[in-house]
């Protein structure tokens, strides 16, 4: 096989091979069966031109029957009034219809013949295309059937071209997400070190601590002067605690030498 027989092969084996994929077989048995119908519908139509001419044919004979007819009446007529040459030209003008009519009979005979025959090749095509219509609706079902069998499949396993478009759009959206996400993580952790108020503010590390030293210690004074003012507090009160207690003591010491004055004052009257 040469260079060119080889390339002309694999150009067929492949041509056919993207055609069978890109045939539907649906689409295929209904182009079958439409085809069928008009080769059909020509049979039909040759019949109805056959009957058409064979009708003429008759229509035909017929004149040339009524023709015999009249030219028999001319020879009667002739040979009563003794006019024989008359009487022999209608004859030979019966004889000549006669001929014309007995070949209109001959292809009358042959169209009839030509229409059964037509006729019976229509029915037997109409059968068969009957056949193939009742064999095609039902491959056309089995077709596709197995073709939503095939889709369903292909949908539950993922392996249908939309389905593979979807995770492919899944596998798309999970990586953005995992690069915003790492970009959120990223933009927070620089928030929490300064690094961004770095870059906004023109103090530099020193006056940063310097100015967490300066609020430290202002804390710290505030808290001493909270300490302060509690311990004076405290003490106050202390006192006032103190004081009153000193006199609730005086009070009750001066009922007791109230009470004692009473009883000797009792006693002195008593011994009186």
């Amino acid at each position: 096989m040469g260079i060119l027989s080889r390339a002309s092969y694999v150009v067929r084996s492949k041509l056919s091979a993207l055609l069978n994929r890109a045939e539907d077989p649906t689409e295929t048995l209904d182009y079958s069966y439409e085809r069928m119908r008009d080769e059909l519908q020509e049979v039909k139509q040759g019949i109805a031109d056959l009957t058409t001419q064979k009708k003429r044919l008759e229509i035909q004979k017929r004149r040339l029957e009524e023709n015999v007819e009249k030219h028999n009446e001319q020879a009667r007529e002739a040979v009563q009034q003794d006019r024989d040459d008359l009487a022999r030209r209608a004859l030979e003008k019966k004889k000549e219809k006669m001929s014309q009519i007995e070949e209109l009979e001959g292809q009358i005979a042959d169209l009839q013949s030509t229409q059964d025959d037509l006729v019976e090749k229509k029915n037997d095509l109409q059968s068969r295309i009957e056949e193939f219509r009742t064999k095609k609706e039902t491959m056309k079902a089995r077709y596709e059937a197995a073709e939503a069998s095939t889709r369903v499949s292909e949908a539950m396993s993922g392996v249908g071209d939309e389905m593979s478009d979807v995770g492919r759009a899944l596998e798309r959206a999970e990586e953005r997400t995992d690069d915003m996400e790492a970009r959120a993580s990223a933009m927070d952790e620089l928030q929490e070190s300064g690094t961004f108020d770095d870059a906004l503010s023109d103090e530099d590390e020193i006056d940063r601590q310097l100015s967490a030293g300066r609020t430290e210690s202002e804390v710290d004074a505030e808290l001493e002067t909270l300490k302060s003012e509690l311990g004076e507090s405290e003490r106050t009160g202390t006192s006032e605690s103190a004081g009153s207690a000193a006199a609730d003591g005086d009070a009750a010491d001066e009922a007791i030498e109230a009470e004692l004055d009473e009883l000797r004052n009792d006693e002195d009257e008593g011994s009186a």
